[in-house]
């Protein structure tokens, strides 16, 4: 037993400090020059808004588990500094469309462009089978998070 506790003690560790070095790297690398009016949550609405098709913010909403209410706070933001436009729908207008504007696109291949880098730089000199493993562990992962939250929601 001693083992599967210094395991889990281990991978507690090492995913609290992985998320929290991301996080604080992804700030360094992204909230830079002309985006540093902007915070690291906004780059992450700004990359749900994507530069495809417009979305409406429920859906925005629902990508970053987060309530359209707590979202509008940030898009008014991100409007005010020219980031993203807002328009309703003419068929309903209860629906409001957002899209990047062009300095909301430059901030979002920014922001694309680190996460590349980042990825390659992460998986360097990896062999083939440890690559499938790391996947393999990643989408187990995920599963259990996303398990997790919708648990959360329906309790909730």
């Amino acid at each position: 037993m001693p083992k599967k506790n210094n395991n889990t003690t281990t991978l507690n560790r090492l995913l609290v400090n992985l998320f929290n070095k991301v996080l604080e790297a992804e700030s360094r690398a992204v909230i830079t020059g002309d985006f540093k009016d902007i915070s690291n949550n906004d780059m992450h609405i700004i990359d749900a808004i994507g530069v495809e098709e417009p979305q409406n913010m429920s859906a925005i909403a629902a990508k970053r588990m987060v309530t359209v209410g707590t979202l509008t706070v940030n898009m008014n933001s991100l409007e005010k500094k020219g980031y993203i436009e807002r328009k309703r729908s003419t068929e309903d207008k209860r629906v409001v469309y957002v899209t990047l504007t062009e300095k909301g696109r430059k901030a979002f291949f920014h922001h694309r462009d680190y996460h590349k880098d980042m990825i390659k730089a992460a998986v360097r000199g990896l062999e083939e089978d440890e690559m499938r493993a790391l996947i393999n562990c990643l989408d187990k992962l995920e599963a259990f998070f996303e398990n997790e939250s919708e648990g959360k929601k329906a309790a909730g």
